[in-house]
């Protein structure tokens, strides 16, 4: 039962990862075909960059404290790609 609870929880934590690329989608398709302009599209997705950093986190974190190995590693990368960029971005406001 446990490993029930803990593949539902994994899968309602990458539903909301997916909920909010789709969002980050949406709005530059409205870019796309001109209904916002490019400041409201930025500020709206810049909006969303941090949940989504740290709801990564949190899965990834969440694999390893249960045990899931394989989908640890798998989403590492991707854990790893978003910690360089929130670094490089201290990096540029610091400057």
């Amino acid at each position: 039962m446990g490993d029930l609870f803990i593949w539902i929880l994994s899968f309602f934590i990458l539903i909301a990862l997916i909920v909010l690329l789709v969002y980050q989608l949406m709005c530059l398709a409205d870019l796309e075909f001109d209904y916002i302009n490019p400041y409201d599209s930025s500020s709206r997705i810049n909006s969303v960059v941090l949940p989504e950093f740290v709801v990564q986190g949190i899965l990834c974190l969440f694999y390893l404290l249960t045990g899931h190995w394989i989908m640890a590693l798998i989403s590492a990368p991707y854990l790893y790609y978003d910690v360089r960029l929130l670094e490089t971005d201290a990096m540029k406001h610091q400057a």
